[in-house]
């Protein structure tokens, strides 16, 4: 089954989706501006002062072809001189306005980021594993990068354009309407067409631009997907398939561009067209105006000038608006994934304990489902005893992962509750429930560092010697100090320097460090063969002596040591006993046993 994509991840939005969605990402911007909103009015005044400058410039030049020549001819230099001077000044004072303007836009961007940047990675922390496990690794990966990056060139520049340009429009108008109210006319009448193809552009390239961001994500997702999978496409020699479905997302990703493309390509020439329009009516007005004899030549060059400038910001707005889509677009993907709230929610007010917790377990009436009306775990009332073990076993699917994420409250309970020690799981604060409640899983993800720093991810205060304690406690010691630099050897990405059952004897060291009160392992022993399964299960005692633990294993060997077993099927506990008394009463459990005895049989028959 395909999941429903997020919704910033669709191309078409109904209209109030799309309201909400922009209201949603104003908002964001709003806050990531609003601690340097200072700064950002320093930058305003300093465009405003530049932009008045250079229009007042084209100005001066008619002055000085109106007002200077017939002085200069009569040997008077001084209002030429003036003339200069001011020409002068202002370009200076424009120059350096906006040389102080860019510093201050690069300062604005780089702290603003860098608070978004850190915003992100914490909120992606707080989402539950279940939206983790449905919003693709790819995805966020291209929320924390590319939406960033092209956030990061907006803000670099885009904020400061964007208010160059439409104050140099403003400013502009202003000039030509003063200096003749017929080039004004002329401008009105020439607006219209040009308002109305900004306006079929803006509509248009709206939606091609955020299709372009989602394909863009849908690349990088799948690049990220297939070389964290390398192994199994080298494996199953997929690579033609994985290179066909990269093929595919970047044909896709082309294709967007190209109708990004199409559209600017039919704007830009018709704006160029109505443009050269434009300053062609003023020539022939201003021309016929000196044949008159109601103009002067300069008064004429600042009308072109000014008919000139009037499109520049206009022609450069377009071009801007590639980064002004793009940078909206990848907003509206931000402000999405800052928006996702997580499944499994901090309590407002944490429960306190007034002693550690020790580790009794109550299932009252506690039922659960990923999807509404498919059961996962159906109503279950259980009670584990502090510092029992417990072993599920069933086949696969029969709810013992389902369970175990509820204790470890990677989901909440869709009815009902979990207790540890008379609080619900629920009313734990995270860090709390983190300290009580550890989960080592099949795969012992081994981060890139040295040993002794994936062991002290179970307790980041811990003492080199506690490290050490915990390593020999679970049988992972002469393994450690029998590498190139004992704990201090650098594992490659994932734990690549040492073998997997290495890596989760290394995992269950760090779970002796974090010493919880309830430890949960999840196939924990899957990746370990039989000699280093023997040799680890002495670890495995000392690991599990005097806590509550809920063991998932098809190895009955794992599980037969346990104080007590039960049988999962269908999210349904069938059978609930000792092991010895499972076995007595031939039921599934006893059937389990002794297919796997005939299989020892055979073993050491071979």
């Amino acid at each position: 089954m395909n999941p429903v994509p997020p919704r910033e991840d669709r191309v078409e939005l109904s209209a109030e989706e799309a309201g909400l969605v922009r209201r949603r990402s104003l908002n964001l911007l709003v806050e990531i501006l609003r601690p340097v909103r200072g700064h950002l009015l320093l930058t305003l005044i300093l465009v405003v002062i530049a932009m008045g400058l250079n229009t007042v410039m084209p100005w001066l030049i008619s002055q000085a072809i109106n007002t200077t020549i017939e002085p200069l001819r009569g040997g008077d230099p001084g209002p030429a001189t003036r003339v200069v001077l001011l020409y002068a000044g202002a370009g200076l004072i424009s120059g350096i306005c906006l040389y102080t303007n860019i510093l201050l836009t690069y300062k604005i961007s780089q702290n603003a980021l860098f608070e978004l940047r850190q915003r992100m990675f914490a909120h992606s922390q707080k989402l539950s594993v279940s939206f983790h496990e449905t919003y693709t690794s790819g995805r966020v990966i291209s929320r924390l990068t590319s939406d960033l990056d092209t956030l990061r060139q907006f803000l670099d520049s885009g904020l400061s354009e964007l208010a160059s340009m439409l104050l140099s429009i403003v400013f502009t108008v202003l000039a030509l309407c003063l200096m003749d109210w017929r080039a004004g006319v002329a401008l009105a009448c020439i607006g219209l067409p040009v308002a109305l193809l900004t306006l079929w552009f803006r509509r248009n390239s709206t939606l091609a631009y955020r299709a372009q961001r989602v394909t863009s994500a849908r690349i990088i997702g799948r690049f990220s997907e297939t070389f964290t999978g390398i192994r199994a496409v080298k494996a199953f020699r997929a690579e033609a398939t994985a290179r066909e479905q990269y093929g595919q997302a970047a044909e896709e990703y082309r294709m967007r561009v190209m109708q990004s493309v199409k559209l600017h390509g039919i704007y830009m020439p018709t704006l160029q067209a109505l443009g050269n329009t434009f300053v062609a009516t003023v020539l022939v007005i201003g021309g016929y105006s000196i044949l008159g004899g109601s103009m002067q030549a300069g008064t004429l060059l600042a009308l072109v000038i000014y008919a000139n400038r009037v499109f520049e910001p206009i022609f450069m707005l377009s071009d801007f608006y590639n980064l002004f889509q793009s940078a909206v677009s990848a907003l509206e993907k931000v402000s999405g994934f800052l928006a996702e709230e997580p499944d499994v929610a901090e309590p407002e007010h944490p429960a306190q304990r007034s002693r550690p917790a020790q580790g009794y377990l109550v299932f009252d009436e506690a039922e659960f489902e990923y999807l509404p009306g498919r059961p996962a775990l159906h109503r279950l009332n259980l009670e584990v005893a502090a510092g029992q073990h417990l072993a599920l076993v069933g086949a696969t699917g029969a709810g013992k992962s389902t369970l175990a994420k509820l204790v470890a409250r990677f989901y909440d309970v869709t009815q009902g509750s979990i207790r540890l020690d008379g609080l619900d799981l629920r009313e734990l604060s995270d860090h709390q429930l983190r300290r009580e409640v550890v989960m080592v899983t099949q795969e012992a993800y081994l981060f890139e560092g040295t040993v002794a720093d994936n062991i002290r991810l179970g307790n980041p205060q811990a003492t080199d010697e506690q490290v050490h304690e915990a390593a020999r406690r679970v049988g992972a010691y002469d393994f450690i100090t029998a590498l190139p630099q004992g704990f201090n050897t650098h594992l490659a990405k994932r734990g690549g320097r040492v073998s997997a059952g290495q890596g989760q004897l290394i995992s269950f060291a760090r779970a002796f460090l974090a010493d919880p009160a309830v430890l949960i392992l999840d196939e924990a022993t899957a990746s370990l063969d039989i000699p280093t399964e023997r040799l680890v299960q002495h670890g495995l005692g000392t690991l599990l002596a005097g806590r509550t633990s809920l063991v998932i294993a098809h190895r009955l060997s794992t599980v037969l040591t346990a104080d007590r077993i039960l049988v999962m099927d269908d999210g349904r506990v069938v059978e609930d006993g000792s092991p010895s008394t499972l076995v007595a009463c031939g039921g599934r459990f006893a059937r389990m046993v002794e297919a796997w005895e005939q299989n020892q049989g055979i073993d050491q028959e071979t």
